[in-house]
């Protein structure tokens, strides 16, 4: 049965998706083992975790709450892979009171960033929990996609206090506690001692594009998912991205 949210989904992960994928082949290659330990913080009901699962991986996901790991475990018994995903609850700041250092080849630290107290530090246990040769995926809120879209919609005076605001905040109501540019997350990384492999810009317009033409013209989906992969890479686009994806690589990991 086709998934009608399909679309979109693919829309907010394929160029995550694409250059994780290559990380952890890479992964494989390197050691010799089809199958990698993988830590997904924050990682919620899976959205990551299950699919890396199908594809062979141990997986171990780390989140706060109660109920997003309940929809793992039933989105990883539906995905028959149960025996290789497991759930426990805990935030980055409090890592290894749940897991232990230095244990994993990968670990993904998506929409983490944006709400803990010491961003730094959320990265420096994400780090520590990584092999001496491993890659972390890091993907954050990036300030020139809010700024835009509140440009875009009229809301000039809300725009300019994203601009200005030192959390990449438009207001009291805004829903994101912070945000961040490409600057700032890769000098998170490469203070956290690792070396930065890549740098891609998510949704830099899916967002913007009307979602009746994505979904009833033909052949747009295609386009848009191929116009997102050929700008994620060029720093111009970064600064307008909805997202920032940074994949960092332990010293001793080979360069891709």
């Amino acid at each position: 049965m086709s998934d009608p949210m399909r679309p979109r989904a693919s829309l907010r992960t394929a160029v995550v998706w694409e250059v994780l994928q290559d990380a952890l082949d890479r992964r494989v290659k390197a050691t010799g083992r089809d199958a990698l330990d993988v830590l997904d913080t924050g990682g919620g009901s899976g959205n990551f975790a299950v699919p890396l699962a199908r594809l062979g991986h141990r997986v171990t996901v780390v989140d706060p709450s109660p109920n997003a790991l309940f929809a793992l475990e039933r989105r990883a018994a539906e995905a028959d892979v149960a025996d290789r995903v497991k759930g426990v609850q805990g935030d980055v700041h409090g890592l290894f009171d749940v897991v232990g250092r230095g244990g994993y080849d990968a670990v993904l630290c998506h929409g983490v960033l944006e709400y803990v107290d010491d961003p730094a530090e959320g990265i420096r246990n994400a780090v520590a929990a990584l092999r001496s040769e491993g890659v972390l995926s890091l993907l954050a809120a990036g300030l020139g996609g809010a700024v835009l879209a509140r440009a875009l919609a009229g809301h000039f005076k809300e725009a300019k206090q994203a601009l200005e605001d030192p959390e990449g905040r438009w207001g009291a109501g805004d829903p994101m506690p912070r945000r961040f540019t490409a600057e700032q997350l890769t000098a998170l990384v490469e203070d956290a001692g690792l070396r930065v492999g890549a740098v891609h810009g998510v949704r830099v317009f899916a967002d913007l594009v009307p979602g009746v033409l994505v979904d009833t013209e033909p052949g747009a989906l295609d386009a848009l998912l191929r116009l997102e992969a050929a700008a994620a890479e060029l720093s111009a686009f970064h600064s307008v991205a909805t997202q920032l994806h940074v994949l960092g690589e332990t010293r001793g990991a080979p360069e891709a």
